[in-house]
């Protein structure tokens, strides 16, 4: 499998990156079977896992962690993460110094690993002075427990002011963005895929089926009621097909479908070889929760799109665009309904 080089840290990572997501109680419960899953994919070829604590409580990155032992763990660029809620304490939560230098004792013991490649700041914190951040993955690095680091579904506003304190204060800076990017999800075209080349930062986009819309799954004869899985219960606003944005998205997979027919392949293969064709990406996260989703998603690697596909994707969803803003993953506070108005006098 092609390898890519990581912005500018000199690690090269397969430009297929396993995502460890539905391993667990969120998706496939069986370790074993989750574990032959992460088999398959290091021998196609991929060299690259992400994870992250928060994924079914600690239970993925476990798994991982037995998938990795008994000598597979130094050909693997591993990846978590850290930010998103551990338990009711509101304390073991988000981007402060205190619960990043304690979370990450608590990944490295899941894991079974002495260190992680990559550790990611899950989504961006306005309320956490970003220097308080980098100030404590400074010292993780420092201290050999963690390689490089990066962030996750973070504005641009606050990818630019990150490497602006990173050089002003002399902390460690973050080396690539993993944000949500698909057909149906191209707001980051805008706007973060071009800062991000223009830091010289790896992005390492997750969603590249825009969380099923682009496997499949979904017809026009399916049922307009809330999804059944408790996941995707979670994410209504994203799933609930009673709602016109996620019909939107379902009328515009049909039509890529239909592209995708024509050119001798997969929706799936058309989905991620779209993603991995954009000149900032780096490596596109599969995540899949059975053997055949993997076996399906790994051929996307060998797809080159022609210039002909490329311009029909944008005639059914223009460049920038994101069809339900909902799947972009992050929501400024600024948009909420106290911040745009001067209280009543």
């Amino acid at each position: 499998m092609e390898h890519r080089s990581l912005g500018r840290t000199g690690v090269s990572v397969s430009k297929l990156c396993l995502g460890a997501m539905m391993f667990g109680r969120w998706g496939t419960e069986d370790h074993d079977e989750s574990i032959r899953i992460i088999h398959r994919a290091l021998d196609a070829g991929i060299t690259f896992i992400d994870t992250a604590d928060v994924y079914s409580r600690g239970e993925s990155e476990t798994i991982v962690g037995k998938a990795l032992a008994g000598g597979r763990r130094e050909d693997v660029i591993l990846a978590s993460k850290v930010h998103m809620p551990m338990g009711d304490d509101p304390n073991q939560r988000g981007n402060s110094r205190r619960w990043i230098i304690r979370e990450v004792e608590d990944s490295l013991r899941r894991l079974g690993t002495d260190w992680i490649d990559l550790y990611q700041i899950h989504r961006y914190d306005p309320g956490t002075d970003l220097d308080e951040t980098l100030g404590a993955l400074t010292d993780l690095v420092r201290a050999g427990k963690v390689r490089y680091v990066g962030h996750s579904t973070f504005p641009v506003s606050a990818i630019v002011e990150a490497q602006w304190t990173a050089r002003e204060r002399g902390r460690e800076r973050f080396v690539c963005e993993q944000p949500p990017y698909s057909i149906l999800t191209r707001r980051i075209e805008v706007d973060v895929l071009p800062t991000c080349a223009r830091y010289g930062m790896g992005v390492i986009p997750y969603s590249p089926l825009a969380g099923g819309w682009l496997s499949g799954r979904y017809s026009a004869g399916a049922d307009a009621a809330a999804p059944a899985s408790e996941a995707r219960r979670r994410l209504s606003d994203r799933f609930d097909l009673a709602l016109p944005a996620n019909r939107r998205k379902l009328d515009a997979a049909e039509q890529l479908a239909k592209v995708a027919a024509e050119a001798g392949i997969s929706l799936i293969e058309l989905a991620i070889a779209f993603v991995l064709r954009h000149p900032a990406v780096t490596a596109a996260i599969i995540g899949p929760r059975t053997m055949d989703h993997l076996e399906s998603q790994l051929t996307a690697a060998d797809i080159e799109l022609s210039a002909d596909v490329l311009d029909r994707i944008d005639e059914i969803v223009p460049p920038g665009t994101t069809i339900n803003p909902a799947d972009d993953g992050w929501v400024s506070p600024t948009l909420a309904a106290p911040a745009r108005r001067r209280p009543a006098r």
